[in-house]
C-alpha cells in the first residue's frame, strides 16, 4: 500500500467516513474550485498536493459536515508528504529518538508505517568493537510489526520495542537480560544494555531513549560498561553528580580514613566488593559470577570489613559502602 492510502485509510477510520481520492487528471486541473471544494449533491470534491502530485479526494455526502472536512483535509493531508515522508522507517525513528521530531511527526509515524501506537520502551545497545551482523541479529529478537532496530554506528544500536510484545517478561529489564544472552551467544561477545522507561505512546521515546543512554554512562563508570542496567539503578549516582565535587570532598574527607581509600584503589578487592552487593549479597552467586572460591570471597569480605568498618554481608552496611563508591567514583571522573 503506498503512503497516500495509508494516509486516506487512518482519516476515514477516524473520522468515520467513507473518503477516497485519485491523482488529478488534466481536465480537473483546469476547472476552478469554490472555495477550494465543489459538490454535485451526492458527493464533495477537494484537492491536496502530496510531495509533488495534487490529487482530488473525493467524500461521499454532500451536507455540511462533508464540506467542512473538505476544507480542512488537503491542509492536513499535505503535512504528511513534508520533509519527512522520504525517510526509511528507522531513519525516522532515529530522528525521533533524537527529539528531532514534533508530536504531529510521531503520529506521522504511525501513519507512514503502519504501526499502531502504543506503549513501548527503548534499549540503548553498545557493543565494544564492531559487529557487522549485529544489526541483522538484534532485529531476529524483535516482532517485525512492531519493533525496530536502529543503528548509530557500528557499535551503538537502539532497539524499541513494544511493551506488549515483551508481556512474558516480568520487566523490561527481565527482556533485556534475555536479548544480551542470546545476542552474547550469536556473536561471542556480550553487549552493554541500557533500558529506558515505557512510554506512552511514540511521542515520548525521546525521554526512553535519554534514559537508556544515561544507563550506558553511568555503567562505563561504575560497571565497567558491562552488563543490563536500567536507567533506576543510578537514581542516587544521577542526584550526587548534580552536587558539587568540592562538597563531595568534604563529605568523603569526613567520614573515610585512609584505609578505605585503600580498599577504593584496589581494583581487585572494589570489583569483589561491587560484584557481591550486584549479587544481592548472596556469597554463592558471587563465587559463581567471579569463578573465585567461596573461602577466597569470604577472606576479601573480611578484609574489606577490617579495613573500612563495614560488613557488606549486612543491608545497612552495604548501601553505606555503595554510597561511598559512588562518590569516590565521582571524584575520579
Amino acid at each position: 500500500m503506498k503512503e497516500p492510502d495509508k494516509i486516506v485509510a487512518e482519516i476515514s477510520k477516524t473520522l468515520g467516513v467513507r473518503l477516497g481520492f485519485h491523482e488529478e487528471t488534466a481536465a480537473e486541473k483546469s476547472e476552478a474550485y469554490a472555495a477550494g471544494s465543489k459538490s454535485d449533491g451526492k458527493y464533495t470534491y477537494f484537492r491536496f498536493l502530496f510531495g509533488e502530485k495534487t490529487y482530488t479526494g473525493v467524500l461521499d455526502g454532500a451536507s455540511k459536515t462533508e464540506k467542512n472536512y473538505a476544507a480542512m483535509l488537503p491542509a492536513y493531508i499535505s503535512t504528511f508528504g513534508g520533509k519527512n515522508s522520504f525517510l526509511t522507517r528507522e531513519e525516522y525513528l532515529k530522528k525521533m529518538l533524537l527529539g528531532d521530531c514534533s508530536a504531529a511527526d510521531a503520529y506521522k509515524y504511525s501513519v507512514k508505517f503502519c504501526v499502531e501506537e502504543t506503549p513501548c520502551f527503548v534499549l540503548a545497545i553498545k557493543f565494544a568493537k564492531s559487529y557487522p551482523d549485529a544489526q541483522a541479529i538484534l532485529s531476529q529478537y524483535g516482532d517485525e510489526k512492531t519493533d525496530v532496530v536502529a543503528a548509530f554506528d557500528d557499535k551503538n544500536f537502539a532497539l524499541v520495542k513494544a511493551a506488549a510484545s515483551a508481556q512474558e517478561y516480568s520487566s523490561p529489564v527481565d527482556y533485556a537480560k534475555f536479548l544480551s544472552r542470546f545476542v552474547a551467544e550469536e556473536l561471542g561477545a556480550a553487549p552493554c544494555v541500557g533500558v529506558g522507561s515505557v512510554t506512552s505512546g511514540f511521542n515520548d521515546l525521546p525521554v526512553s531513549y535519554t534514559r537508556a543512554v544515561t544507563a550506558l554512562r553511568y555503567a562505563e563508570v561504575f560497571s565497567g560498561g558491562e552488563g543490563v542496567h536500567s536507567y533506576k539503578e543510578y537514581m542516587l549516582v544521577k542526584m550526587l553528580e548534580e552536587v558539587p565535587k568540592s562538597h563531595l570532598a568534604e563529605f568523603m574527607d569526613d567520614v573515610t580514613e585512609e584505609e578505605i581509600r585503600e580498599v577504593f584503589d584496589d581494583e581487585e578487592m572494589l570489583q569483589t566488593a561491587e560484584k557481591f552487593l550486584s549479587s544481592s549479597l548472596n556469597v554463592s552467586e558471587t563465587s559463581r559470577n567471579l569463578y573465585m572460591h567461596r573461602n577466597t570471597l569470604l577472606y576479601r569480605l573480611d578484609k574489606i570489613e577490617k579495613a573500612t568498618g563495614l560488613n557488606i554481608r549486612l543491608f545497612p552496611d552495604a548501601v553505606t559502602f555503595r554510597i561511598l563508591t559512588v562518590l569516590y567514583k565521582l571524584l575520579k571522573k
